[in-house]
Order: C-alpha cells, then structure tokens, then sequence
C-alpha cells in the first residue's frame, strides 16, 4: 500500500494558482474557490496512480482503509480529507475504528472522532476518554460531540459530579441534555444559588431551557452587590427563557460597566477583554 498525501499535492497547486492571480481575486473569491477546487481536484485522475484520490479510497476495502489510515498516522504523512470522508461513509469502518479509541497508535484518535463524529456508539467512548484526557484541544473537541449529544451520557456525567469529578465540565455537559430530568434541574440550580461561577451557571440554566429557573433568575438578578458581568449574564439568561427584566440598576464605578461605557460597545463584546485584562492577564 503506498501513502499519498494528496491535500499537500492541493496546497502545491492552489498556492501556485494564487500566486499566479495575485490581486486579481479578494479574499472572500478564494475563501469560496479553494473548497470547490478541492473537490474537484479528489475527482481529477492522476497521473502517478491512474484514478482520482477520491477513486484511490473508493477502491480499499475497509480493512484496508483502516490500515490505511494507521499507516499514514504511523509514518507521519499527512492524512488526506478524502481517506476520512471515505472511512466516514463506511459503516464496517466505525466497526474497525471504535475499539481503538481505547488503547489506538499515538496520534490516531483525532482521526479516529473525525471519522466517527457524533455517532451514538462512539458518544459514552469519548466521555470516557475526556475524563482522562490531558491534551486540551482534543479533550475540547471531544466535549462538543458530548454536548450534541448529551442525553447518551446523562447518567455517567450525574455520577461523576456527585463524586466530585470534573464537575465543572459535568455541569456544562448537564446543561445541554434535552429531555427534562428532575436531577438534572436540581443540580443547575443548586449549583447557581450556591453563589460560585454565577455568570456561568446562569448561561448553564439558559442551555437547559427550563422556564422554571426564571424564579431563580429574578431573585438572584435583585441581590444587593451583584457585580455587573453576573448582572448582564444573568439578565441573558432570563430573556433566553421568555422573560423579561425591566428593573434599572446602577453600575457607576464598576470596572466592567466603566469599560462597556468607554468602548460603546455591546457588553458581550468586550467582557472577554475585560476579564483578560483582570489580575494581570488571568481570567476571573
């Protein structure tokens, strides 16, 4: 089995291409003329194999594209967007791929999520893997999958805070499960009336989507020193569930309004800003 890497051989020819017509196209041209060209480059045959890379894959069997897709994590040749849209259409593949989510080549599992995305199967797995996780791109993007999926690990996210794991990211995975759980429910608020992270769990409570949190919301959006940041996330998440506050607060002297002020801009926009800005540089 020979090893291509087919998306260098795109970059070669797409960067001589823009070199060629320098000036002659925006930026927004190409940002719509390299998507295109690339997938009629995996349909154009080539010379050096006699079929498109699109026909290379289509060829394999899944054995093969599996061992395919090991070699070139092995070896350190680009893997090509072709050989995972072929994988990924494969059923027999996900059959192949899942148990080397647990215990595969070094370097292979970020293919291997690519290939599977949020297939039912493969959501408890990485659960498992996030909870062990160190390299933090990875375990972020694990996280998302979770979240689309959140109802599938429910119980294990449940079991993990009570037991005082990651209970943070436990709540955020909570925050996104879509039938309405009691226990659910129950942890978000107590979580936000527990005082801590009040900004986040607010935005936690909107995620969830239940309206009975507004009580909540109202009472704590009222409470007497309630820093700015808290006042507008929380005032979010009330109009995300239908309400409504129309109390006025003033915020003079707060160095977060201040800001918001001075930028005239959205709060949204500069709170990232602001908070990096805060004990010199660390977030809050």
């Amino acid at each position: 089995m020979k090893l291509y890497d087919f998306d260098g051989m795109f970059d070669k020819k797409i960067s001589a291409f823009i070199s060629k017509n320098a000036g002659r196209l925006s930026e927004e041209q190409l940002e719509d003329l390299i998507p295109r060209e690339y997938e009629k480059f995996g349909d154009t045959p080539l010379k050096s194999i006699g079929m498109s890379p699109r026909a290379y894959y289509a060829a394999m069997g899944a054995e093969e594209l599996v061992k395919c897709l090991r070699a070139h994590v092995k070896n350190g040749v680009p893997v090509p967007g072709f050989l995972c849209r072929e994988a990924e259409r494969r059923p027999e593949c996900t059959e192949l791929l899942l148990p080397l989510l647990d215990g595969g080549e070094e370097g292979l599992k970020p293919y291997i999520v690519t290939i599977l995305g949020d297939n039912e199967r493969a959501v408890p797995m990485y659960m498992e893997l996030v909870l062990r996780e160190q390299d933090g791109d990875f375990k972020d993007g694990l996280i998302e999958m979770i979240k689309q999926n959140a109802d599938l690990v429910k119980e294990r996210a449940l079991e993990c805070y009570s037991r005082g794991e990651q209970r943070q990211l436990m709540l955020e995975i909570l925050s996104c499960v879509k039938k309405r759980d009691e226990r659910v429910f129950n942890v978000l608020i107590k979580e936000f009336r527990g005082g801590d992270y009040v900004q986040m769990l607010a935005g936690y409570l909107a995620a969830y989507g239940d309206e009975r949190a507004l009580g909540y919301l109202y009472e704590k959006i009222e409470e007497e020193g309630l820093p700015f940041i808290e006042f507008q996330e929380i005032k979010y998440a009330i109009e995300a569930l239908g309400g409504e506050y129309t109390g006025g607060r003033d915020y003079s002297g707060d160095p977060a309004y201040e800001l918001v002020r001075s930028h005239g801009a959205p709060s949204a926009d500069i709170f990232s800003a602001f908070e990096e800005n805060a004990e010199g540089g660390k977030k809050q």
